[in-house]
């Protein structure tokens, strides 16, 4: 029997083989209606994605406009998390790998927040991305506000994404699992709820973005909002 990861993959190769601007308006279509016929943990979005301006590790300034040009996927965590936040980590940490054995490699940036900027310091935000498969080696990023601004800078962000927060009495912090991308021009296209998606849709979504030129990209969100 042929699993779906596999027919989905072979959309992959079939798309990546062409170079970028050139995959035709029909097959990109049709990858991002299976995306919608299958992948349940979709959201669609269309606004620009909150803006931002954070620190990496040694102390660098990495603000959303720096990563135009990419897609961007984006998503919260801290590193004391017991429990889903080391998932979603491993979650992205897959997808990367999987972008990053095709073209795709140099026009897509992952960015993990912290949403704990206190406890998360330069040595925890660099020794966080190798134990979850993360390479920060090529185009991931572990991000925090930096010690000149509050320390709800990274929380406030993750509001902005549609994130809400509860603490415990333990101090941990209760937040919803939400994966997002962004565009190569800012614009917030989409959401994967949870950990349920299949990380090769998000790989084919990505793809998608990265090799549509831009009639073919607004030909192709004119037609999905006919599909919702």
């Amino acid at each position: 029997m042929i699993s779906r990861r596999h027919v989905v993959g072979g959309m992959i190769g079939s798309i990546i083989v062409l170079a970028p601007g050139l995959v035709s308006a029909h097959s990109l279509e049709d990858v991002q209606q299976d995306l919608f016929d299958t992948e349940k943990y979709f959201e669609i979005k269309r606004e620009p994605a909150p803006d931002f301006a954070l620190q990496d590790a040694d102390g660098k300034s990495v603000r959303l406009q720096d990563l135009r040009g990419k897609v961007v996927v984006l998503h919260f965590i801290y590193a004391g998390c017991p429990d889903v936040c080391p998932l979603h980590a491993d979650r992205i940490g897959e997808i990367q790998s999987m972008a990053n054995e095709t073209p795709m490699k140099d026009r897509v940036q992952f960015v993990t927040v912290t949403t704990d900027p206190e406890r998360d310091v330069p040595e925890v935000l660099k020794g966080y991305g190798p134990v979850h498969g993360l390479n920060p080696t090529t185009n991931w990023v572990f991000l925090t506000s930096g010690p000149d601004k509050p320390e709800d800078t990274t929380r406030n962000l993750a509001e902005k994404f549609g994130h809400s927060f509860t603490v415990t009495e333990e101090g941990y912090q209760v937040h919803s699992v939400v994966t997002h991308v962004i565009d190569q021009d800012g614009q917030w296209v989409a959401n994967f709820h949870g950990l349920g998606f299949e990380p090769t849709n998000m790989v084919v979504f990505i793809n998608g973005l990265t090799n549509a030129n831009v009639p073919h990209h607004e030909s192709l969100w004119s037609r999905i909002r006919s599909w919702l």
